[in-house]
């Protein structure tokens, strides 16, 4: 085993294990600004139809060694791109979430891009200070898979200075 972690267009047949992904309350906890309900499957299938079917959305499955462990994704939020990122739990400290963000920083090269994450989330921000992210704010928001207000940070890969993605 390498542990080579790649990235290729998201396929049909990567959807279930995407919806698997989402059911561990753990990872759920973690990522605070999840799904309204990870169980609804119509939901989920309805949210995937419409990302992949936007253009302006780059939507990626992460595999190690050919196997599928996660996505990672960047998306217009208003005039902003964000990224963001979901490892499936069984991975988790193995360095996939950041190999997996510097590969699609290499693809999705203009800048700024922005990130967000809960500020009790320590591996998501080591995840994006590793890959060049800098906390540029907070905001809260209600988070569905914690039933709570959630303070989270902004972050940002600024537009100038070197480029942290291939450290």
């Amino acid at each position: 085993m390498t542990n080579e972690v790649l990235l290729r267009p998201v396929r049909d047949d990567d959807l279930p294990a995407f919806f698997a992904h989402e059911q561990d309350p753990q990872a759920n906890w973690m990522a605070a600004f999840g799904p309204k309900d990870p169980s609804d499957r119509a939901a989920f299938e309805a949210h995937w139809a419409r990302i992949r079917a936007d253009a302006r959305i780059v939507n990626r499955a992460v595999t190690v060694d050919g196997r599928l462990v996660g996505r990672v994704a960047a998306f217009p939020v208003g005039e902003q791109t964000e990224v963001s990122y979901w490892i499936d739990a069984a991975y988790w400290g193995r360095g996939h979430a950041t190999a997996a963000l510097r590969a699609l920083l290499r693809e999705v090269p203009h800048r700024p891009l922005h990130a967000r994450a809960a500020k009790d989330n320590a591996a998501s921000l080591a995840v994006l200070r590793k890959c060049g992210f800098v906390v540029v704010g907070e905001d809260s928001g209600y988070a569905p898979a914690r039933g709570a207000e959630v303070e989270e940070y902004v972050l940002e890969l600024p537009a100038e200075g070197p480029d942290q993605a291939d450290r």
